[in-house]
């Protein structure tokens, strides 16, 4: 799931002739530390969520052996990221910050399934790759003033491909279709991270000051990010796992 609704915010000015707004670098930073700070808290809130449930198989049947519940935990997911993207202006931070701890504990619930896939080295060992290529893409997007903006749609579009894509594989099953899709999804959302940063980025440099409305766009900044991360890592996963026997 993937979702870039920050370009709502009526404050953003895409275009570079923003960096001539510059009022106090240090805001930027601050602002960028707390996106990156909650992106974190949500990727451990959803490491600590599935490893639990994981361990928990009574949990994991009741959740995976039931149809409905399972897909009512995905319809939620998806309710949880358009609710918080379209009603940000209308929320609190608290509730916004809330909202997106809930989504990270839905999120892994319904991924502690790859702890019956993957052993604990293959998964520890992705998500540590996972973590140097999106810190080394994230720097990249936060310092290059080469305007990613013209990438970023294409892969959009690339991102809405692969989707279609996953879909028809369901039907047809086929391997090689799957692998081409892991790899290409790997370069997205290698890609995504970089335009995403540089996107929050920009939004910050037009903001005037460290308002609560602002705050709450890092929220969703944090979001943003954390659901490339999650993204990047499951795609990375499909392509370095070994399943269990």
């Amino acid at each position: 799931m993937k979702t870039n609704d920050l370009n709502n915010y009526s404050g953003v000015n895409r275009n570079f002739d923003s960096y001539s707004r510059i009022v106090d670098g240090s805001l930027v930073s601050v602002l960028m530390r707390k996106v990156f700070v909650w992106m974190a808290l949500a990727l451990a809130v959803t490491g600590i969520t599935a490893y639990g449930v994981a361990t928990q198989e009574s949990l994991m049947y009741v959740i995976f052996d039931n149809r409905l519940l399972f897909w009512g935990l995905i319809i939620a997911e998806f309710g949880l990221v358009i609710g918080l993207s379209s009603g940000i202006n209308r929320m609190s931070l608290a509730t916004a910050t809330l909202l997106f701890l809930a989504y990270s504990v839905i999120n892994g619930i319904t991924l502690s399934v790859i702890f019956f896939a993957y052993s604990m080295t293959v998964i520890a060992k992705t998500f540590l790759i996972t973590a140097g290529t999106f810190g080394a893409m994230a720097l990249v997007g936060y310092t290059t003033k080469t305007d990613l903006t013209g990438m970023g749609k294409i892969l959009i579009m690339a991102l809405i491909g692969i989707i279609i894509a996953s879909v028809a594989n369901m039907f047809f099953a086929s391997s090689g279709l799957d692998r081409i899709i892991s790899y290409v999804g790997v370069l997205i959302f290698v890609g995504l991270t970089a335009y995403d940063t540089q996107k929050i980025k920009q939004m910050f440099l037009a903001a005037p000051d460290a308002s609560e409305g602002v705050q709450k766009y890092a929220v969703l900044g944090a979001l943003t990010l954390y659901l490339d991360f999650i993204n990047l890592f499951l795609y990375l996963l499909r392509i370095f796992g070994r399943s269990r026997d």
